[in-house]
């Protein structure tokens, strides 16, 4: 078997696919490396081969033709489960073996992954530090340079998938635990909407804010394993129906243009490395078409504050409070000073909270809605283990400045790697918006990977080749080409304003187009033609809903159809054509060509 280079999945395709490696050697080779590196406290349980095989064997007679994720390895945070080994979420005393898989962990197995273990955390997924691991399991070293913290809570999962001991991994998150121990690792750190991954099979931390997160190397990887793990489950209190339908034709090509919000520079709070890598990132977006707006973002980090006021340190009490009880040496003493702070508070008091979120939740909305994607730190520096253990609230509490809003305010969002420090740490930056626009994120995580090509994780292998993605990022849309009573004035464009429908852009065709007006409609139907001997036609775009798109097509008439129109640009873009033979039934069609636009022919009309 050939060394292994790399560990993205569409390189480990590759190699199964070719005959050069198999899922069993694979695993063979990982068993080994870890055997010659000794412990490793970012493990909390690595199965063993003989645990292992069971789900080798359930791969015979596949492929990655049949399963998206054959025989691709990740972990999981010790806070989700997996059958038949404990969960412990840090604390011995805690530990319970459950029966079953955890709803997103069955949906990747029975996806061809191999599951090689649970990882460390902070306890009780309480810190974004990873530094509040009891002394039973160790504390994880930083990937890159181990006087370095971690990040938390979901320390191991980043360092197993950065050091490249499997392709990726699950965490939590609920005020930053996946992205901040992914921004420490040069990872992509999906934190999804809330309610799109299901936490069924998961110890919370605060249940209402709780979220699976995903470290991997790359953004196709997150976009292959959202793809699998986004289902609605209804086993689930906190899984949400929506209408994201992860599907590959959504995730792609970043828009052509966007504009990107980002924070007064006076409210970062950064240091050098960090305040850098923030330029760095809005020159990327800038060249790849995004407008910067700067925003005034004071509700969301005034929304922040909130995380450590009454219920939701009421919540994560709610979880340990009998383990508080009953064995009160089993919890780190910092996880047990700030989880005991939940055993006071009055319910006015988590009124008061609520009153005060909602507020800032209008604020934050009404901010971001002036722009299509929103640019922030993911964290303000990278602290040493030293000078966590000097301060470990205050260190913990700087850290989250940028991720503690974004589940209060159900937002999506993503860690994206952007560079490194002098001192060849890795610095990130955060895409973040609206809840369900996960993948619009992730496409422009990936055109930004595609200007970068940082090397994977910490393993300092390069950056493989990025296939071309072969769709726009739409993000739940549809664009159409209209020519006639749909444009903007006329009498049928309230069927596109009425579901949604935003206008893009006023164009013209290509030069090879005739239009025609045939009977009926009010008064006539347009039909626009593909012919060499044509000329440009005046035409719209609008941006609808995909939901909304099959209403509005059950109203078109025949002979019109849908298919794909060249606008003057020369893109492509779905629009409304007729067929030629229609034209002749009865006569009745009326060559209209010569007056540019539909708009222009019912001046002469009148």
């Amino acid at each position: 078997m050939p060394p292994i280079t790399s560990l993205d999945i569409a390189t480990l395709h590759t190699a199964y696919q070719q005959g050069e490696l198999t899922p069993a050697a694979l695993i063979d080779e990982l068993l080994a490396q870890e055997k010659s590196h000794g412990t490793e406290p970012a493990w909390i349980n690595r199965l063993t081969s003989e645990q292992l095989e069971p789900y080798l064997q359930r791969l015979e007679g596949e492929s990655p033709k049949t399963l998206p994720l054959y025989g691709i390895p990740f972990a999981m945070k010790d806070n989700i489960d997996l059958a038949g080994i404990p969960t412990t979420a840090g604390s011995p005393a805690y530990a319970y073996t459950p029966s079953e898989n955890a709803f997103v962990v069955q949906q990747l197995i029975d996806a061809g992954a191999i599951p090689m273990g649970k990882t460390n955390l902070d306890q009780f997924a309480t810190g974004l530090v990873g530094e509040r691991a009891l002394s039973d399991y160790g504390v994880p070293a930083n990937a890159f340079n181990p006087d370095y913290i971690t990040g938390g809570s979901s320390s191991g999962s980043a360092v197993v998938t950065a050091a490249g001991m499997v392709s990726f991994a699950l965490g939590t998150d609920t005020a930053g635990s996946g992205r901040v121990p992914a921004c420490f690792h040069n990872l992509y750190g999906v934190k999804p909407s809330l309610g799109l991954l299901s936490t069924r099979g998961v110890v919370p931390a605060c249940a209402t804010l709780d979220t699976i997160s995903l470290f991997t190397l790359t953004a196709d990887d997150a976009a292959k394993v959202l793809n699998i793990t986004a289902a609605y489950d209804d086993h689930c209190a906190w899984s949400r129906e929506h209408q994201f339908a992860v599907h590959g034709k959504r995730y792609g090509k970043a828009p052509a243009a966007f504009r990107f919000g980002v924070p007064l520079e006076t409210q970062w709070q950064t240091d050098a490395a960090y305040t850098q890598g923030m330029h760095q990132a809005i020159a990327e977006l800038e060249a790849i078409g995004g407008e910067k707006v700067e925003l005034d973002c004071s509700p969301l980090l005034a929304a922040a504050r909130l995380l450590y006021e009454g219920p939701w340190v009421a919540e994560r009490y709610h979880v340990i409070r009998d383990l508080l009880k009953s064995h009160p040496d089993a919890v780190h003493p910092v996880t047990f000073e700030i989880t005991q702070g939940g055993a006071t508070p009055l319910a006015v008091d988590a009124f008061d909270a609520r009153y005060k979120l909602a507020e800032f939740k209008r604020q934050a909305d009404a901010l971001i809605s002036q722009v299509d994607v929103m640019l922030s730190p993911t964290t303000v520096t990278h602290p040493t283990k030293a000078e966590v253990a000097a301060d470990p609230i205050g260190v913990n509490s700087r850290l989250g400045i940028w991720t503690n809003f974004m589940n209060l305010l159900d937002y999506s969002a993503l860690a994206v790697p952007i560079g490194f420090t002098e001192q060849s740490l890795p610095v990130g930056v955060t895409l973040f918006g609206v809840v369900f626009a996960d993948l619009t994120l992730l496409s422009l995580g990936r055109a930004l990977e595609a200007r970068l090509m940082l090397p994977l994780g910490a393993t300092g292998v390069a950056h493989p080749a990025l296939s071309e993605p072969l769709t726009n990022a739409q993000d739940g849309t549809m664009e159409l080409v209209v020519c006639g009573a749909h444009l903007q004035g006329l009498p049928l464009n309230h069927q596109l304003t009425e579901r949604g429908g935003v206008l893009v852009s006023s164009t013209h065709s290509a030069t090879c187009y005739k239009l025609f007006a045939l009977a009926g409609g009010p008064p006539k139907r347009p039909a626009m033609l593909r012919d060499e001997n044509g000329q440009a036609i005046e035409v719209e775009v609008w941006r609808l809903p995909i939901e909304a798109v099959g209403s509005f097509l059950a109203g078109i008439p025949a002979p019109l159809g849908l298919g794909q129109v060249e606008l003057a640009d020369g893109s492509w873009k779905c629009g409304f054509i007729c067929t030629a033979g229609a034209l002749n039934e009865g006569g009745e069609a009326e060559d209209i060509t010569e007056f540019g636009g539909w708009r222009g022919w019912l001046k002469r009309q009148s």
